[in-house]
């Protein structure tokens, strides 16, 4: 068999390895055409790759990681945090393969104001890649945000407390207020004369006084509406003094 001949078989059977490879390994190819898309900014694209790679290797640690990236890139931040909270689990990979796993996980959970489960992910980023000089900055700015919002949601709370004591004690005036208006008016009700007890007053006080003369009199009708008045006064004052003088005893005396 001549050289040209061997080196044609070769070819040959390499060619047909590697087919026979690619077929048995469709998942890496689908994350490398990910990983193409990935790079070229199309992350839906990249998501649809690594989505269809895990479907023939649900457990591969890089088309899980891949897909949770693409996810967070796309701004599908609940499912990157399922996604990348899968890679981080894989106990099989090495430290720093799950450090930042972890990592990813806390920056999905960051992005969607998860900041005490994003802490808790940096965290164990960082147990595992001590080193991780980005992990630690992401742990120590979400945990002064965690710190802020802490003392903003106590001072809401002693603010919401002293409003609530407020409303009470203006509650509470406002009661004493009514009270002591309801007493107010209760004495002076007390304190005003009755309308008939009034007019009989002063009806007491009008005696004796001269009573107005109406317009249009003349002085002689004047003085006889007197003289009128003055005879019925007499008859009046005979009658009394003759019931006055009378004794009953046990009989008609008329």
């Amino acid at each position: 068999m001549t050289p040209a001949m061997h080196r044609f078989l070769y070819i040959l059977f390499l060619f047909a390895f590697l087919s026979a490879s690619a077929q048995q390994m469709p998942e890496r190819r689908e994350v490398r055409k990910g990983n193409r898309s990935y790079h070229k900014g199309d992350y839906q694209k990249a998501v649809e790759r690594y989505t269809q790679a895990l479907t023939y290797a649900p457990g591969s640690f890089e088309g899980t990681y891949n897909l949770g990236s693409a996810l967070c890139k796309a701004e599908m931040f609940d499912k990157a945090e399922q996604t990348m909270a899968r890679a981080a689990a894989d106990t099989l990979r090495t430290d720093e393969e799950r450090a930042q796993a972890f990592y990813n996980l806390g920056n999905a959970q960051f992005l969607q104001k998860k900041y005490k489960e994003a802490l808790e992910s940096y965290r164990r980023s960082l147990l595992l890649d001590p080193a991780d000089m980005e992990a630690k900055y992401n742990y120590a700015y979400t945990k002064k945000l965690l710190d802020e919002n802490e003392n903003q949601n106590s001072e809401n709370n002693n603010n919401q407390q002293q409003e609530q004591e407020q409303d009470k004690n203006q509650q509470e005036q406002s009661r004493d207020n009514n009270q002591e208006q309801q007493d107010n008016n209760e004495e002076e009700r007390d304190g005003q004369q009755d309308p008939s007890e009034s007019d009989q007053n002063d009806k007491n006080n009008n005696e004796g006084q001269e009573q107005p003369v109406p317009a249009g009199i003349s002085e002689q009708e004047q003085q006889q509406m007197l003289d009128a008045i003055q005879a019925q006064e007499d008859k009046t004052q005979e009658k009394l003094k003759e019931k006055q003088g009378v004794i009953v005893r046990g009989g008609k005396n008329w």
